[in-house]
């Protein structure tokens, strides 16, 4: 048995950009993915019900089509994040990282020495593999989410931390601490965030946000490799013009 590889790291440092939906619960949804087209999978675990329970099962239909499973956990805490790995994923994606502290301990819980002091056990990955903890490093991905506004005031700082292979700038909750709630979209916001995701990239690391069809090739422009979207708007799109065809032949 060989280590799996990370698809959405491997291609992110070979400059390309990695797409990655959000929020598929099961493993038939997953599975749909898989033909797609796409380098990773969300598994969403902050906001929605991933847990330790399923974890497994899930990444294990993210292997089949060798999508990348990267997992949101719900907070920075060594043992949810290592623990998250030992099950399976091959990436994490940490909220609400405010400082330098903070992104080295998510580096910290994420890396087996000498990088970090991750938990000693092998993951579902590394079953079989010989020498697992020689390799795992390199396979493992780590992205922060800047999404807070002492995030991006403390950002040159945290940009300093290495083995962080993304700096994920989330709209959302940074326009509530910026005193937006809900308003995302918001002139104000957008500036706040092409601002960070271009000193990111000027600092010669990889930036992240979420976008959709509309907005992912602005976001290229500006830097950004790496993206997160929600297919719920394909779904709706699919629904109302399935709903205007029958209306149509009705008429």
């Amino acid at each position: 048995m060989t280590l799996r590889q990370n698809r959405a790291k491997n291609n992110l440092n070979e400059g390309k950009i990695v797409s990655v939906p959000m929020g598929p619960l099961n493993g038939d949804l997953i599975e749909h993915f898989g033909p797609l087209g796409f380098d990773a999978i969300w598994l969403e675990g902050e906001h929605g019900p991933v847990d330790f329970n399923n974890i497994p099962d899930l990444t294990r239909a993210c292997d089949l089509w060798n999508m990348t499973p990267i997992v949101r956990v719900h907070q920075n805490e060594p043992a949810t994040i290592y623990r998250t790995f030992d099950l399976g994923a091959q990436g994490i994606t940490v909220p609400h990282v405010n400082t330098k502290k903070e992104a080295l301990s998510v580096v910290d819980s994420g890396k087996f020495a000498p990088l970090g002091n991750r938990g000693s056990f092998t993951s579902r990955q590394g079953i079989g593999v010989k020498n697992y903890y020689s390799q795992a490093n390199d396979q493992t991905m780590l992205i922060i989410l800047i999404e807070d506004i002492v995030a991006v005031n403390n950002l040159d700082e945290i940009l300093e931390v290495e083995n962080i292979d993304v700096f994920f700038v989330a709209p959302g909750d940074l326009a509530q601490t910026m005193g937006y709630p809900g308003e995302a979209g918001r002139t104000e916001v957008k500036k706040v965030v092409a601002e960070a995701i271009k000193k990111i990239t000027s600092s010669g690391r990889t930036a992240g946000t979420l976008a959709g069809t509309d907005a992912v090739g602005e976001y290229i422009d500006l830097g950004a490799r790496f993206f997160s979207f929600s297919y719920l708007p394909w779904l709706a799109e699919g629904a109302e013009k399935f709903h205007e065809a029958v209306t149509k032949a009705v008429r």
